[in-house]
């Protein structure tokens, strides 16, 4: 994305001939819906906004108060580098209002921008790094998807068992042109899985960057002659697809790893309310197929680097130091779920939370005496939706039309 003003974004819609402008938005759960318009409509949709239907969109409005405008953010502008370079396609993420003007309560973006306003108001920063894990599947002789995995490679594997290394590689080249910055890419655990991550950046970027990378992966899968899959248990017996979340705090223009209480109290905050914001960091009933399995946590623990833990703080000097949740899928909304993370961790600070001790246990294979000192994650859907649904932190944090479409 290349953070530009509205006439900067206009200039160069003109000067690129773009014919096509795509209105970008996510629906509640994070699945990215669109409106194009003609390139001529841009200035109408800066100014007036773009009315739209939301009446099916999930977790919007009734077919009785449906009409909702989409106004496009100019900073957040590129330029899809698989549609046609002359006469091109062009994308923004944009602000849902309703007819008259106020935001949409439901606007799960915008939800993301207040919290980072919010710790802003406190002096504080938060900058997040996404890991987002992708099974890859072979298509059938019609064209349509299979359960059959790219390849049967594993960790770290190399072509050519590693089949996904060229696609990848696509990938990365195409998230470069789309102004996001690949940091590594590698065969995962999993037959035909991967994972790409990409450098850290402010909260609403990141989340940005997710859903664009999403979008990427699944138009280069789809142009080898594959089709990618972010759900979080693609195959029963194998790694499920995570989705952790680095998280770094800055306080006044220095990182909060260098005051201990600060980052420890954010910590403490994370863990304390990870149960009541599962139902929204894994959404879906096979999420927790994926918990207590490779690697994926299902109690509430940390440690300086053991990975069967909740929290993980990975090996870094002060200057980089960062805390790494575990137990969120890619199913998850990032809007939603970097939203959620931050508002725990400040929960943590205004409270000056403490953490528990650190467990060096691997609680994965742990003997149940040892496991049952540290409280479990939901162990499915409808549990972690009741637990949602009595939470006072989660009612507090979450617009009404949020918290409904989470627990209904």
């Amino acid at each position: 994305m290349l953070n530009l003003s509205q006439r900067e974004a206009a200039e160069l819609i003109e000067s690129s001939d773009i014919k096509f402008v795509r209105l970008a938005f996510c629906d509640v759960f994070g699945v990215q819906k669109n409106i194009s318009v003609q390139a001529s409509e841009l200035e109408r949709a800066f100014e007036q906004g773009i009315a739209f239907d939301a009446s099916s969109i999930a977790g919007f409005r009734d077919p009785s108060h449906s009409d909702l405008f989409l106004f496009p953010d100019p900073a957040t502008l590129t330029l899809l580098p698989w549609r046609p370079s002359r006469g091109g396609v062009a994308r923004f993420f944009c602000e849902i209002r309703n007819p008259d003007g106020t935001p949409f309560s439901a606007d799960c973006r915008r939800f993301l921008a207040d919290t980072e306003q919010l710790f802003a108001s406190h002096g504080l920063r938060c900058d997040i790094g996404a890991e987002c894990e992708f099974y890859l599947f072979k298509l059938d002789e019609n064209g349509n998807p299979t359960d059959i995995p790219l390849d049967r490679a594993g960790y770290f594997d190399i072509a050519p068992a590693d089949g996904g290394e060229n696609v990848r590689r696509e990938i990365c080249q195409t998230l470069e042109t789309m102004g996001i910055q690949p940091e590594r890419s590698h065969h995962e655990q999993g037959p035909g899985q991967n994972e790409i991550d990409f450098r850290y950046s402010n909260a609403l970027s990141a989340a940005d960057h997710v859903i664009t990378f999403k979008q990427v992966v699944s138009t280069v899968a789809a142009r080898n002659g594959l089709w990618a899959s972010f759900a979080p248990k693609p195959i029963a017996d194998e790694a499920g697809n995570g989705f952790h979340i680095n998280c770094s705090i800055t306080q006044a223009d220095i990182r909060a790893a260098a005051n201990e209480s600060l980052f420890q109290s954010f910590m403490a905050g994370v863990l304390a309310h990870t149960p009541e914001m599962t139902a929204v960091l894994n959404p879906l009933e096979s999420s927790y197929a994926r918990f207590g399995k490779e690697k994926a946590p299902n109690r509430v623990s940390w440690s300086p680097s053991n990975r069967s833990q909740l929290i993980r703080i990975p090996a870094a000097d002060v200057s980089h130091q960062r805390m790494e949740l575990r137990s969120p899928d890619a199913s998850a909304n990032p809007y939603l779920a970097f939203a959620l993370v931050m508002r725990a961790g400040l929960d943590g600070i205004l409270r000056n939370l403490t953490p528990p001790p650190p467990c060096n246990e691997n609680l994965l294979d742990a003997p149940a005496a040892i496991a049952e000192n540290y409280p479990a994650l939901p162990s499915d859907l409808n549990a972690a939706k009741a637990i949602m649904a009595e939470s006072a932190f989660m009612k507090q944090s979450l617009p009404a039309h949020l918290f409904a479409a989470y627990t209904e």
